[in-house]
């Protein structure tokens, strides 16, 4: 499995419990609308990790093929790799994005997923094997980002237009560690925004 980047950060055991949650997720099945992000800040540094999957983004999860596709494809990268656009950071904190990086991965071809099995007497029917091909199909986006911030311990609170620019994405469960712990959250589009008052 791979271990998120954002063991890295130099947090150690403080984020050992977002790690396993973030494992545990991937393990499980794969849910359409939900994704993880994991969030770091230390001293002036903000590391963010974002795990969604693939459907969530450009509305679909086998290889992109079509002219279609490869756009849909090339937007979701480009929104993807804009974060400020995304996540967005409390003006006093003064936090300005200096690294981000974006990937599309295939997760485990025996990856358990809750889709049911397609009726049966239908195999016969030349046109059912690509869509069958791709129920199995699962990708995820994993994205990296650093942000460097003036004024970290203004950082009171995010608001996600993740939700606006993505219509495919739901939820999100959010883990923020700092030096003074570690909180995890849930934002979805009904309650797009984290209170992080008194977390800095």
């Amino acid at each position: 499995m791979r271990v998120p980047a954002i063991l890295a950060f130099g947090l150690g055991t403080l984020l050992a419990p977002a790690l396993s949650h973030a494992q545990h997720r991937q393990l499980g099945a794969h849910e359409h609308g939900r994704g993880t992000l994991n969030i770091a800040v230390e001293g002036k540094r903000i590391s963010m990790e974002l795990e969604v999957p693939g459907v969530d983004i450009i509305g679909f999860e086998h290889e992109a093929s079509t002219a279609p596709q490869k756009a849909a494809l090339a937007k979701g990268e480009k929104q993807l790799l804009a974060p400020q656009a995304l996540f967005k950071l409390p003006a006093g904190a003064g936090c300005i994005v200096s690294a981000a990086n974006v990937a599309l991965e295939d997760e485990d071809p025996d990856h358990d997923h809750d889709k049911e099995a397609p009726a049966p007497g239908k195999s016969g029917e030349g046109a059912k094997e690509p869509a069958e091909h791709e129920e199995h199909h699962h990708s995820e986006f994993h994205a990296q980002y650093t942000f460097d911030c003036r004024a970290p311990d203004k950082l009171t609170s995010i608001e996600f237009p993740y939700f606006r620019a993505f219509a495919g994405a739901q939820r999100l469960d959010v883990n923020v560690i700092t030096a003074k712990g570690q909180t995890k959250f849930e934002v979805s589009r009904d309650k797009p925004r984290i209170d992080l008052a008194g977390m800095m």
